[in-house]
């Protein structure tokens, strides 16, 4: 998504360098195994990986560490939740009933580990046709909308079913970086706003 790929370089203090594109130092498990290879690992594999990414990269000065977590509530999750200070969560969801049941559990884990969760994401809310220009709700209409009043979060935004979405990511060229004035990047622009109004300032 990121267009980068290639095993990251090392400093003369043994920390890895993360890779850049679009201004954004960027560090993955991806990076370090072949592409094709899978990763199968559970309790103390899983809690040494997150520690490398982590604790042995070169961050260098960031204005903001995002750490994109799978679905559930396991290994990984517990482990960043009780390794480092998280200034909030962000829970992500489709509209349908079965992602629903794993966001709603994401979002108690965050809330007993003591992480403010800043609200919900509506992914794949709406398809537009690109010919006739009508919108079908093809995973639900208002899943996580009904989710965020049963927990009183807000709904940060809603993520089109964009085939622009799946071309630029797929072509490693970011649809807010090729296409900023689309709906689809206005739609993340939106997003990240709300998250960013909702975490403490950074200090100076």
């Amino acid at each position: 998504m990121m267009n980068l790929k290639g095993n990251p370089e090392l400093t003369p203090k043994n920390l890895m360098r993360p890779l850049k594109n679009y201004g954004i130092a960027c560090m993955s498990m991806g990076f370090l195994i072949e592409e094709t290879a899978p990763v199968v690992w559970r309790g103390l594999m899983v809690m040494s990986a997150v520690e490398k990414l982590l604790r042995q990269v070169d961050w260098g000065q960031l204005d903001y560490l995002v750490i994109d977590m799978p679905p559930g509530t396991g290994d990984v999750q517990l482990s960043v939740s009780q390794n480092i200070p998280i200034a909030g969560a962000v829970i992500v969801s489709t509209p349908q009933d079965v992602a629903l049941l794993d966001a709603q559990k994401g979002a108690e884990m965050f809330r007993k580990v003591h992480v403010p969760v800043l609200g919900l994401v509506q992914n794949m809310s709406v398809f537009q046709c690109p010919k006739c220009k009508h919108e079908t709700h093809i995973f639900g209409t208002d899943g996580v909308k009904d989710l965020a009043k049963t927990l009183g979060l807000d709904i940060l935004g809603d993520v089109p079913l964009h085939i622009n979405i799946r071309e630029t990511c797929d072509s490693g060229q970011p649809v807010v970086i090729s296409q900023p004035q689309s709906d689809a990047a206005k739609a993340y622009h939106k997003i990240a706003m709300e998250i960013l109004r909702r975490l403490p300032v950074p200090p100076a």
